[in-house]
């Protein structure tokens, strides 16, 4: 009913505001820097004032002034003076305003009624949706989230500042830095050395775990994850898609509490086990760790999911157990092709919400005969591409071992940073404590 009544409504806009932008455009060469960081063509809802804001940006690109001649000329060349309302239309905006000295002000006006059309057709479009009941309901609300998050995001205005302007800033963040005393500024893996190179999990990065079957990398990503949510308090989601939600926390339970897990699973546990476990499970208890145990996890119902948990329980980074297990709703697209819009996706929602997601990967088998590389990523390059951390899991396997090396509680294995888009790339060695299934830096006691 409300759509009906709405129908016929003019949409909101403001001719003055449009034609005062425009004018301030002819007076002032230079009012083109300040419009540009708010205006596109489509966000004046007159075609007279689309098709001259078009013409100035025309000429801006090719380096030339916009004034009355000049716009006039672009706009005849192009066969689209008559739309622009004609000479007499295009001399007359120089009367709506005396200056440019508002630009701003007139451009975010004009931004603002921009946005609040195309709020209204998006309306429409999902009202219009609603209605098709051959439509899964749940992928309009996904749709619906979508096309206001791209609204929100194109509509930052860009700027410039000068090195006098961030200064301050800047040396307040660093005095932040100094007074808290953090050494990474990004949520700690709980590897030293591997922080060091990363200085932490950065928000708004899609970080990609991979490794060959048997490898770890579960037991990685709940080592990481335990160190945030148990030892840091920040909270994490840990989306489960091959694992239940109690074989997952009965796992972290053995290695926090530093019980063999096959003792756990058959009940054979000493003594003094009970104790070990009974604080370790209070640890976990009291720890900020959210557990999403969903098989067969649909890429929209992940979205929703993640979304909820930014929201109300305030993640701060999130990991998926694994990519390859994610389902999308184009079921009609090729694997890799599917692959390659989740990875798409997880970027987008890595950004969306401005957290880290952590995401684990299957490798091909090339790379069980030697050091994985990007390549070897399984079922989509795009990934890689996505991707701003990369890292592999490696080590040989227990069949490969020289008799000496088998002794000890550990496996060293290289956790190798193939890629890191915004800093140093390099292999450090970590331990695979396999009684416990965790992983430890090799200089910290276990």
């Amino acid at each position: 009913m409300a759509a009906a009544a709405l129908k016929d409504k003019i949409p909101p806009h403001n001719d003055e505001a449009e034609q005062a932008v425009l004018g301030a455009l002819l007076l002032d060469e230079n009012a083109i820097t300040a419009a540009i960081q708010y205006l596109r063509p489509e966000d004046f809802y007159a075609t007279a004032n689309n098709r001259i804001y078009e013409a100035v940006l025309g000429l801006f690109n090719k380096g030339l002034k916009a004034d009355i001649i000049t716009v006039t000329g672009e706009l005849r060349q192009t066969g689209k003076l008559d739309e622009a309302g004609g000479p007499d239309y295009i001399a007359s905006l120089t009367n709506v305003v005396p200056s440019s000295a508002n630009i701003e002000y007139y451009a975010q006006t004009v931004q603002d009624y921009s946005l609040r059309r195309a709020l209204l057709r998006v309306s429409y479009e999902i009202s219009a949706r609603s209605f098709d009941e051959s439509i899964d309901s749940r992928l309009i609300l996904e749709e619906i989230q979508q096309r206001l998050f791209d609204l929100s995001d194109n509509r930052h205005a860009f700027s410039f500042k000068s090195a006098k302007e961030i200064i301050p800033e800047a040396i307040r963040i660093i005095e932040n830095i100094y007074r808290s005393k953090k050494e990474y500024t990004g949520i700690p893996s709980g590897f030293d050395d591997l922080d060091k190179l990363t200085s932490g999990f950065q928000p708004s990065e899609l970080i990609i775990i991979g490794a060959r079957p048997s490898m770890g990398k579960t037991a990685l990503a709940l080592t990481m994850a335990a160190h945030i949510s148990i030892v840091k308090k920040i909270p994490t989601a840990f989306f489960t898609l091959e694992m239940s939600d109690m074989a997952l926390l009965q796992r972290l339970i053995s290695s926090e509490a530093k019980i063999e897990s096959n003792a756990l699973r058959t009940g054979f546990l000493k003594p003094d086990d009970m104790q070990k476990l009974f604080k370790a499970a209070g640890n976990i208890y009291e720890a900020p760790l959210y557990i999403v145990d969903m098989p067969n996890m649909k890429l929209l119902d992940l979205r929703a999911q993640a979304r909820r948990l930014r929201a109300i329980q305030k993640v701060e980074i999130i990991f998926i157990d694994y990519l390859t297990l994610i389902s999308s709703e184009n079921f009609r697209l090729q694997r890799h092709e599917q692959i390659a819009e989740i990875s798409r996706s997880l970027k987008s929602l890595a950004r969306e919400l401005n957290i880290p997601i952590v995401v684990l990967s299957q490798l091909t088998r090339e790379a069980e005969k030697e050091k994985p590389n990007l390549s070897a990523i399984r079922e989509s390059g795009s990934i890689e591409q996505d991707a701003d951390v990369v890292m592999f899991l490696h080590r040989e396997r227990e069949s490969d071992k020289k008799p000496e090396e088998e002794s000890g509680e550990g496996s060293k294995t290289n956790l190798i940073l193939a890629k890191q888009r915004n800093g140093p790339v390099g292999t450090i060695e970590i331990v695979f404590l396999r009684k416990y299934t965790k992983f430890a830096s090799l200089n910290r006691s276990y």
